[in-house]
């Protein structure tokens, strides 16, 4: 069996073990009940239909996981510049109560297939580096790895998630071949890094939605900390290669 036909099995199945159907947009009701679920998840509307139909139209990716006739999941993204070969995943998100089933892996797996079909062999996207249910699902649920951190990459948003906060970001790379990848995505276990004398760790919030909402100067002051600690390693080429949610990201530092 071919990777190619692998990525499509795994995608297939996470799809059924969380019990719903990944459909690519098609139509006008369709693009509807994306933005409107968008809307639920945000508090504000991300994009309008009509963009979202312009991307779908042009060969961009856009689809949504249905439990029944109920969308519950939606996933878009676009292709990044041509030499690149790479697809940047600019939204995911799952309907509210949701959280757990793994609707979110399913879309995720969907695209990679869709990637790898038109011979993208990389996805990238960006996360809030302060929400660590999000860094351990990319990381290492999925196997893919932060390349960068971008600092209050979007401004203020000001939206149900993300509030009036800076808008700090990791940009992750998934390596849809990689070794790591192909075990994350078939659900084989693979060896997670422990970590040594050249790295280094970096806390996060247990859970930052909640800090945001109860405390919301401790919730900025996790932001300073995790920026004035995580970026000056990336920045002199530290590795972020593992996430632990009781102890933070793993970062293994550049040695000469």
């Amino acid at each position: 069996m071919s990777l190619l036909d692998l990525a499509a099995r795994d995608a297939g199945d996470r799809a059924q073990k969380a019990g719903v159907e990944i459909r690519e947009l098609r139509d006008l009701p369709q693009a509807h009940a994306m933005i409107d679920l968008l809307q639920e998840i945000w508090g504000r509307p991300l994009i309008t239909v009509e963009f979202l139909r312009a991307l779908a139209r042009a060969g961009n990716y856009a689809a949504g996981a249905y439990d029944g006739d109920r969308l519950v999941g939606v996933c878009i993204g676009f292709h990044e510049e041509p030499a690149a070969r790479t697809l940047h995943s600019h939204v995911a998100g799952v309907a509210p109560g949701l959280a757990g089933r793994g609707v979110g892996r399913a879309l995720k797996l969907h695209q990679r297939a869709w990637a790898l079909a038109r011979d993208i062999p990389t996805i990238e996207w960006t996360f809030d580096p302060l929400v660590g249910r999000n860094a351990y699902f990319n990381i290492v649920k999925l196997g893919a790895l932060p390349v960068e951190y971008l600092t209050n990459f979007y401004g203020a948003m000001h939206d149900a998630i993300n509030g009036a906060d800076d808008t700090d970001r990791l940009l992750v790379r998934w390596d849809l071949l990689s070794p790591r990848v192909v075990a994350a995505c078939s659900g084989t276990p693979f060896e997670r890094p422990a970590g040594g004398p050249s790295s280094r760790r970096v806390a996060a919030p247990a859970d930052i939605e909640s800090l945001r909402l109860d405390d919301p100067a401790a919730a900025v002051a996790w932001r300073r900390r995790v920026r004035d600690e995580l970026e000056p390693l990336m920045a002199a080429g530290g590795r972020v290669v593992d996430f632990d949610p009781g102890r933070g990201y793993l970062v293994e530092l550049e040695t000469s």
